[in-house]
């Protein structure tokens, strides 16, 4: 078998067989085939595509590409992994996490950083005095079985493909692809050992997908491997053309997941919350239908279960949990101040990638992998698309550290926001579920 006579196969538009995709990636991996032959099979998939029969081959090469998935047999019930593709202000996983949890389903969360404009669960959770998801596979396990819930950081070990073709899609304009977004992410939660995958995939200029249609196309992907692999998998189509909620920035953001856990907290957050967690509960079989599994979800919230689970979470992996009510404990700007509206109107648009660039330009994002990030910056928005305001009025409360970024933040915000003399609507939050 050639690498060159394969690069021929997929550039003229036919189908690889299983064989063909193992070799291409064994080989890719093990470094015997170079990376200007990796990179033109990429340039040929972008172009020709792959069937869902080729992607899920794909996939499941990538996912094996470290030797074994992540044993978690020894954990009872069905496990239920959740998976974002990235947003501004998505802090779900914080909150899904115990909540599910509470109503007794066992989530095994592997999680990364943020990179870009897009924050990670990981950075968040590090607002937590001394929390640490840098935690060896039996460690996870143990507290899963023990309180029902952990999260840890993605191990080197798991998918090594993955990590290795998203660095090259990364410099040869391959990243948009269907074929390769959707292998990228499902390769990453069948390596991880769940039983059954929900799917966040957001739509807007806040997330990857820019449009209802390209979502739409990566969620049908993606269920379609889950299910090829053995895997029960749904995808949730959700709103990214505002930030969710209104913190943008890590520490902001645990706080508004908690007060949220705590029945008190942003309505847009929980709508979303339960509209995954339902999935979450009917997939473990802990429900049969929405209205059961919103209702489990309401009881624990109102009970303070949800919030209690995580209290449990924070000091199971090393953190104080007396920061989950005492908000002085977590990382706090000493720049605190207002973004006055320019003029009177309603919010017609907002370019929300620019509303997350914006926490970049605080210090509160990372360009490069394991670049530090200031975890006490970020911004508190009081407006979105369709609220009317006053010129004058507060559209955002920005949290900083230095006059000079704080300043240019301001700036990015305001260039964010259209305005409009005319009544707007208000932005749908969840644009569909594919089973």
């Amino acid at each position: 078998m050639r690498m060159n006579d394969l690069i021929t196969k997929k550039r003229d538009g036919k189908e690889l067989t299983d064989e063909e995709i193992a070799f291409i990636i064994e080989g890719y991996t093990k470094g015997s085939l170079p990376d200007y032959q990796m990179a033109a099979m990429l340039m040929a998939i972008y172009f020709k595509g792959m069937n869902d029969r080729e992607t899920t081959s794909l996939t499941r090469c990538m996912a094996y590409s470290g030797g074994e998935l992540l044993d978690l047999s020894e954990i009872k019930g069905i496990k239920v992994d959740k998976h974002s593709t990235g947003g501004v202000g998505d802090k779900t996983s914080i909150a899904l996490v115990p909540l599910m949890a509470a109503c007794g389903l066992p989530v095994a969360k592997m999680s990364g950083r943020g990179l870009g404009f897009t924050g990670g669960t990981i950075d968040k959770l590090e607002s937590f005095p001394s929390f640490t998801t840098d935690i060896d596979t039996a460690s996870f396990i143990r507290n899963i079985n023990n309180i029902g819930c952990s999260i840890m950081s993605q191990t080197e070990d798991l998918c090594p493909a993955d990590k290795k073709l998203y660095a090259l899609r990364d410099v040869t304009a391959t990243v948009e692809s269907m074929p390769l977004i959707a292998s990228s992410i499902m390769s990453k939660k069948v390596a991880a050992g769940a039983d059954a995958i929900v799917l966040e995939v957001m739509s807007g200029s806040g997330a990857f997908m820019k449009n209802d249609e390209d979502a739409r196309e990566l969620s049908e992907i993606m269920v379609n491997i889950g299910r090829l692999a053995g895997r029960k998998c749904v995808a949730v189509i959700t709103e990214m053309n505002e930030p969710l909620g209104s913190a943008v920035g890590n520490s902001l953001e645990v706080i508004e997941a908690m007060e949220t856990l705590k029945g008190r907290g942003s309505s847009e957050l929980l709508e979303v919350l339960k509209t995954l967690g339902t999935q979450m509960l009917i997939l473990g079989e802990k429900c049969e239908t929405e209205e059961a599994g919103r209702s489990m979800i309401e009881e624990a919230i109102s009970t303070g279960k949800a919030i209690d689970k995580l209290r449990e979470l924070v000091a199971a992996q090393g953190g104080d949990p007396h920061a989950v009510d005492d908000y002085t404990l977590l990382p706090k700007a000493a720049i605190v101040e207002q973004i006055e509206s320019p003029q009177e109107g309603y919010i017609a648009k907002i370019r929300c990638d620019e509303v997350g660039m914006c926490v970049h330009t605080l210090g509160g994002g990372r360009s490069v992998k394991d670049e530090p990030v200031d975890l006490s910056v970020g911004l508190m928005v009081n407006k979105k698309v369709g609220d009317f305001v006053k010129k004058g009025e507060s559209l955002a409360e920005i949290h900083g550290n230095s006059e000079e970024a704080v300043m240019k933040a301001k700036k990015r915000f305001l260039d964010a926001y259209t305005f409009s003399d005319t009544p707007t609507e208000h932005l749908k939050l969840i644009h569909g579920i594919v089973k």
